[in-house]
């Protein structure tokens, strides 16, 4: 560490910054079911995620290797680079943070490594191939993959409990969440702490301090692994709130299958080396579980803008991070605009949140804005042809029985008017 400079230390802390961020922005993938559906209370959730994320950071360095020596060619690569590729992912990460939508922290990263990249050293300086199997089928097959296996493990769990009592089934339910919750926990621990580690392990390459090809240092693993963990104890509320409640109303049973069919499809992505988004597996489950119980429905309007924020994740993230790099090119003065730049900008965005602020102790409001969320043309439409739960026929006969009155009694001594032709 002592051949370290003044500018690889301020990339190394911007690194640490993203991996904060990292972590209250993707808290709600191991922990909005649970908060939504009362497994836990949000502070205890919270703290179980951020100190799984922590254990998580220590069981591989697979995701690391192929983001320090895979995504971007190490050969001519200046440690600038790497600093404006973090402002760039940074500055997404609090955007869709503000808003309240979960989109890839991965992919901001990805996407601000290669727009830097690009703008520095060209399109010479990305492996393509690397960015495709590793990365862009991963994003695509990953919801997919954990969406059905969490729809097919929903219909499983009501099959098998159909003959059961709610109220029998309910502790086990919830002593289930839990477990799948702290998966995958230690499962983003696994993908995502890596990630800033790979970074961190990129930036000591291009500064001369490491031989490519070099594992992560053990204090960049430790620094990596508490830095998620701080940001994951935060609490990313905006997006918890989402994804406990925007996308569907789930039940225990759903919460159960939607946590551990995505904890399955993140450990066996790190096991392999895939750079997978956890955002996008977890909310792929959500959504599969949402639609694997009879008469569940997804709410698309939320689903929809989820999906374009996760297309626009890489783009944006790039074109930011090109920005930061032509900056730093122009020498010590850019390199200072930047930095001053990624301030402003987080301070903005963090004086935009606190107008409508959401934390722990309304972040399972079902109301929070004085409006409900629209559900959207396809969750009206299947509503609308749902049947009733069993026992509501006699509720509504009797409401019908109230509502239409019957004719008024007659008068047998009236006289009765003549009929007309």
């Amino acid at each position: 560490m002592e051949h370290i400079t003044l500018l690889l230390a301020i990339v190394v802390v911007t690194a640490l910054v993203f991996d904060f961020t990292n972590g209250f922005h993707d808290t709600a993938n191991a922990m909005a079911t649970t908060i939504s559906t009362g497994a836990l209370k949000p502070k205890t959730a919270v703290a179980m995620s951020a100190v799984l994320n922590l254990v998580g950071a220590f069981l591989s360095v697979e995701v690391a290797k192929t983001i320090s020596g895979g995504i971007i060619n190490e050969q001519g690569i200046r440690t600038e680079v790497i600093f404006a590729a973090l402002v760039g992912a940074i500055l997404w990460n609090l955007l869709t943070w503000l808003v309240g939508l979960p989109s890839s922290s991965s992919h901001a990263l990805f996407g601000g490594l290669i727009g830097a990249a690009v703008m520095s050293a060209g399109w010479s300086a990305v492996n393509g191939s690397t960015i495709i199997t590793k990365v862009l089928i991963p994003a695509v097959a990953a919801p997919i993959v954990a969406g059905l296996a969490a729809m097919a493990a929903t219909r499983l769990t009501y099959m098998i409990g159909s003959r059961t009592e709610a109220k029998h089934t309910a502790k086990g339910y919830r002593a289930g969440q839990i477990a799948s919750a702290g998966l995958v926990s230690l499962a983003h621990g696994t993908n995502d702490a890596q990630k800033t580690m790979g970074v961190i392990t990129l930036a000591l390459v291009t500064g001369g301090v490491l031989v490519p090809g070099s594992n992560p240092p053990m204090w960049v693993v430790v620094s990596a692994g508490v830095a998620i963990a701080l940001g994951t104890y935060l609490g990313g509320w905006r997006i918890i709130r989402t994804m406990g409640k925007g996308l569907t109303d789930l039940q225990p049973q759903q919460g159960f299958a939607a946590q551990t069919s995505a904890a399955t499809v993140i450990l066996a992505s790190s096991n392999l080396g895939f750079s997978l988004s956890t955002t996008q597996s977890c909310s792929g489950a959500v959504m599969g579980a949402g639609l694997g119980r009879k008469g569940g429905v997804v709410r698309w309007s939320t689903a929809t803008r989820m999906f374009v924020a996760w297309g626009l994740t890489l783009p944006a993230a790039g074109l930011v991070a090109a920005g930061a790099e032509f900056l730093t090119k122009q020498g010590p003065w850019g390199i200072a605009a930047v930095a001053v730049l990624l301030v402003a900008g987080s301070g903005v965005i963090w004086s935009l949140s606190r107008r409508k602020p959401v934390d722990h102790h309304n972040v399972t409001d079902d109301d929070l804005d004085g409006e409900a969320e629209p559900a959207g043309v396809v969750t009206t439409a299947i509503a609308a042809v749902t049947p009733p739960p069993i026992g509501t026929l006699g509720t509504l006969t009797d409401d019908l029985k109230t509502t239409i009155p019957s004719p008024a009694p007659t008068d047998p001594t009236a006289p009765t008017a003549p009929a007309t032709v």
